[in-house]
């Protein structure tokens, strides 16, 4: 939908077109090359129309790897907080030299507008899966930062809601589309390193704990903090400036994932990416010696540890087989068993974990209907193992899952933990 002074949806585009053209006939206006996708540009009817929700530190980041995109049109963003809405248009009116960039309080109401495509979603942890399915059954396409969901049905609601609407779901699990991970996890894959025995993941923090309650401040007007829509469909607690950027109290009411759901995130999602993408782990040991271990229904082992890593940066991965290992990290740089394992390629080293691949992976995805490289299924797999994991080292012991049933084998008290209550009206 548009509107004068607006940019023209490409939806609307051709319509648009068409209907002024016998205008054009009589009077011969003078079309700018953007318009026409000449000089570089992308003409509007091959833009996808983006608003985000939750612009925060790490939203920014996300937003201006966005915007680097020639075919990204920013139209709105939604933030709960004053000062990020404004900040948030500001860098958009600057790229576009206009004043378009809507704001809104309610990500509701940017999710009404039938222009948008797609939203960058860069909520606290507490919002992503609630805003992803509410943006699913509104039509649009997501980038979704992680965590991605909550718990374990968050998890199984969030993957058949993506199948069901047929959405293009992208993770933020950008470590997908380096290419020196995407190698890692192809030798571990295509059975290059042997019968795969175990898969290493850096959980930076093994803790598992439940949100906490601060002593109640004055509440700020809701215009400038919007305090009940940041709670969400997190447990209700009275306001307190130092919890708007916990990344733990925004988990909500119930247990929270510390480093086994941050960074298990990214690393096991590495790991499951390393074993074909197929489903989670059945079996999870309490942590031992600095250790927490993963039995696969094919007996590879999925180990989580802080420890004994080969300096190569953050978010390290190793993979073993029965004749090869592999690791690597955010350095962009792998170490292997055997040189033969290149088999003569050269693999690119790119730093600092970038996002960019990941958002042109999405992007192109939207455009053809296509699976991004961290789609709902393989996102919500990787979160679920994460999340059984941290239930393990929450009750310090053993607990078994069935991939089938969705649930732990026999485990009232686990059971429990699979899920959380919502707070009205967030139902997903």
């Amino acid at each position: 939908m548009s509107t004068k002074g607006k940019p023209i949806h490409r939806r609307g585009f051709l319509k648009t077109a068409l209907s002024a053209g016998a205008a054009a006939i009589a009077a011969p206006t003078i079309i700018p090359s953007s318009a026409l996708g000449l000089d570089g540009n992308v003409a509007p009817s091959e833009r996808v129309i983006l608003g985000g929700i939750g612009i925060g530190n790490r939203g920014t980041y996300d937003l201006g790897c966005f915007l680097d995109q020639k075919d990204v049109q920013f139209a709105a963003v939604c933030d709960v907080k004053e000062a990020r809405r404004v900040a948030v248009k500001k860098i958009a009116d600057g790229r576009y030299g206009n004043d378009n960039c809507a704001m809104y309080r309610d990500f509701r109401e940017l999710l009404d507008r039938s222009d948008i495509d797609a939203v960058l979603i860069a909520t606290g942890p507490n919002w992503h899966a609630t805003a992803a399915m509410t943006a699913a059954k509104a039509g649009k396409d997501m980038y979704c930062e992680k965590p991605c969901t909550k718990n374990i049905e968050q998890s199984l609601i969030l993957k058949d809601t993506m199948k069901r609407t047929g959405r293009v779901f992208q993770a933020g699990t950008q470590r997908r589309n380096l290419p020196h991970f995407a190698f890692a996890c192809e030798l571990a894959r295509t059975g290059k390193l042997g019968k795969l025995t175990k898969v290493y993941a850096h959980p930076a923090g093994m803790q598992a704990m439940t949100s906490g309650w601060l002593l109640p401040e004055t509440e700020p007007n809701k215009d400038v903090v919007d305090w009940d829509m940041y709670l969400g469909p997190a447990a209700w607690r009275p306001f307190n400036p130092k919890l708007l950027d916990g990344f733990n109290f925004e988990k909500g009411g119930g247990l929270v994932g510390g480093g086994v759901l941050e960074w298990g995130s990214h690393c096991v999602d590495l790991c499951q990416w390393a074993v074909g993408d197929c489903l989670p782990p059945v079996e999870y040991n309490a942590p031992k010696d600095g250790q927490l271990v993963a039995r696969y229904e094919n007996g590879t082992e999925l180990i989580f540890r802080e420890n004994g890593w080969i300096p190569l940066g953050s978010c390290p991965v190793r993979f073993e087989g029965e004749n090869g290992w592999v690791e690597a990290g955010d350095s962009g740089k792998m170490v292997l068993s055997s040189p033969a394992l290149l088999a003569g390629r050269k693999v690119a080293e790119i730093e600092n974990y970038p996002a960019t691949f990941h958002v042109r992976d999405f992007l192109d995805c939207v455009k053809t209907r296509s699976q991004p490289k961290g789609n709902a299924e393989a996102a919500c797999n990787a979160h679920i193992a994460c999340h059984a994991a941290n239930v393990a080292l929450y009750l310090n012991r053993q607990v078994k899952f069935d991939n089938v049933k969705n649930e732990f084998v026999g485990d009232a008290e686990a059971n429990r933990l699979r899920s959380e209550a919502l707070r009205e009206p967030w139902r997903l």
